[in-house]
């Protein structure tokens, strides 16, 4: 069949010819500046306070000496993580990346053989270990969390086989805001699976469930992701870390491109490490927002139900309406999240917690757009 004219260049080009059909049947990631980027964004989970930390400011002086190339393996960067993070970790447990997705696209590179092997993932959960997965070419099995947002472990263990090689596990999840306790972790890490445990600790910083890092010495097959992209306000450097056995962590440095975090990036992350007193008092503001939000939402007669939330965000529910509700409260310069296709998530908008002012716009906003939408 021969492609007519105006279709010529989409079907018939030298990339639908060469690339491999599961790359051309891929459904991107949808991040949130695809649909709007401007307003008072709280949709994608930023700090909005601002940064932890900035670029050392250089005028003439090339500090940096930026025309060699960075260091491949951020030691310095690691340490300062290291001890930040504690628990007895050294550089060699840490992987520097670009954000923490490069760290769920090289653990599937790694671990998972195309076309044969499959990742474990716990919907509703952050996209890109699906899109990752289907980058590579490997099999997907989604074992839902409870209407709660609990794990399923039977059900997680029973459908995982020899070819599962890597368990992904949010915590706290998003956009469930949700954290996994850790003794469900080590229900996985005792269990009879073989494969890898990859808990996802993006949002860590503001839930008091602790970390799984102090998981890691004791179980060997558990991966934790983080990254500075949320509570330190760093988003825009992209700059994530995982942390594991030392084993696991050199094939991952060994996959990964030579130099994949630039110098600009490893200064303010370092300069980040070095201002941990300004991370706590803006995590402390989010929180205390977070519970007047939190508050506020569950007070509006048209809200059912606001999820608990150990995250800088919040998850909530209303009775109609809510993708309407968004979209009319985007257009007025009020961005939240609709996310009322996910599972269990039937008519809830995700809203990111702002500063102060921008949280009492967006709550106006809300009852204005709902009572005249309704």
């Amino acid at each position: 069949m021969s492609c007519s004219n105006e279709e010529k260049k989409d079907c018939c080009g030298v990339a639908a010819r060469l690339a491999r059909p599961n790359i051309l049947s891929l459904q991107p990631y949808r991040c949130a500046r695809d649909d709007y980027d401007s307003g008072i964004l709280l949709d994608a989970n930023e700090n909005a306070i601002g940064p932890t930390s900035l670029p050392t400011k250089s005028q003439d002086d090339n500090h940096l000496s930026l025309e060699r190339y960075p260091c491949p393996y951020q030691i310095p960067l690691k340490e300062l993580y290291a001890n930040y993070r504690g628990h007895g970790l050294q550089p060699r447990n840490i992987f520097v990346g670009v954000g923490s997705d490069e760290a769920i696209d090289l653990l599937i590179r790694i671990f998972c053989k195309p076309g044969v092997d499959n990742i474990l993932t716990t919907p509703p959960t952050y996209g890109m270990y699906k899109v990752c997965a289907n980058v590579n070419d490997v099999n997907i099995v989604n074992i839902p969390l409870t209407p709660d947002f609990d794990l399923q472990i039977p059900e997680m263990l029973t459908a995982a086989t020899e070819n599962t090689k890597l368990m992904f596990v949010c915590s706290p999840g998003n956009p469930t805001c949700k954290a996994i306790p850790l003794s469900d972790v080590e229900k996985l890490a005792q269990s009879s699976y073989k494969g890898i445990i990859v808990v996802d600790e993006a949002y860590v910083d503001f839930s008091d469930g602790g970390s799984a890092i102090q998981l890691i010495n004791k179980y060997p097959n558990i991966v934790v992701m983080q990254t500075l992209s949320k509570a330190f306000g760093l988003a825009g450097i992209r700059c994530g870390f995982a942390i594991a056995n030392d084993d696991i962590i050199q094939l991952m440095n060994n996959v990964k491109a030579p130099y994949n975090v630039n110098k600009l990036t490893s200064e303010v992350a370092q300069n980040a490490m070095k201002n941990i007193p300004f991370l706590e008092k803006n995590i402390q503001i989010l929180l205390t927002q977070r519970q007047l939000v939190a508050k506020r939402l569950a007070d509006l007669d048209f809200v059912t139900k606001v999820y608990p939330s150990d995250s800088n965000f919040l998850l909530f529910r209303i009775k109609k309406n809510a993708f309407d509700v968004y979209q009319t409260m985007a257009n007025r310069g009020v961005v939240t999240r609709f996310r009322g296709k996910e599972l269990h998530c039937s008519e809830c908008i995700r809203v990111t917690i702002g500063i102060p002012d921008e949280n009492e716009k967006m709550l106006a906003l809300l009852e204005e757009v709902y009572n005249e939408l309704s």
